[in-house]
């Protein structure tokens, strides 16, 4: 299939969208996680979770917004995820944020793999998805790990 450089960057957009907006569903998860949490769990949580899934998030919606504007795009707003019910327990959200951001990974994977970012990209957004997956990279290991010294 074919495409323009313009189709190609309005797609690179969007997946990179995509991949904010499921990260910003983690982080509202984190938070309400947090919340639930003892303090020493909690500072825990934001040290090896929350903090790195929050670097993410802030650098993949900047990669949106400078690709957008370096290629005279159209960007978009992010919108902050609304809260997790509370009536979740925190080992439950921590694994749904962890499972949110292996999503957010994946589709970032599959994006690079598929060489669009090569193809219609630049080095500038290229760099920064590699940082992005790099924050991201231990993020589920270290939820799995809190999770299982929660209640003891």
């Amino acid at each position: 299939m074919s495409y323009t450089t313009t189709e190609g960057r309005e797609q690179l957009l969007g997946e990179i969208g995509k991949s904010a907006d499921i990260l910003a569903l983690a982080l509202a998860s984190l938070s309400e996680a947090y919340e639930q949490l003892d303090e020493h769990s909690a500072e825990e949580l934001e040290r090896d979770v929350f903090r790195p899934v929050q670097l993410a998030y802030g650098r993949v919606r900047r990669s949106h917004t400078e690709f957008a504007k370096r290629h005279d795009l159209q960007g978009r707003a992010f919108e902050t995820a609304a809260r997790a019910a509370p009536s979740h327990g925190a080992k439950e959200l921590v694994e749904s944020a962890a499972q949110a951001v292996s999503q957010a990974d994946a589709t970032l994977a599959t994006l690079q793999d598929s060489m669009l970012p090569v193809e219609v990209g630049d080095p500038e957004l290229r760099a920064s998805l590699e940082e992005v997956r790099m924050l991201l990279a231990d993020v589920g290991p270290r939820a799995r790990a809190l999770v299982r010294r929660f209640g003891r």
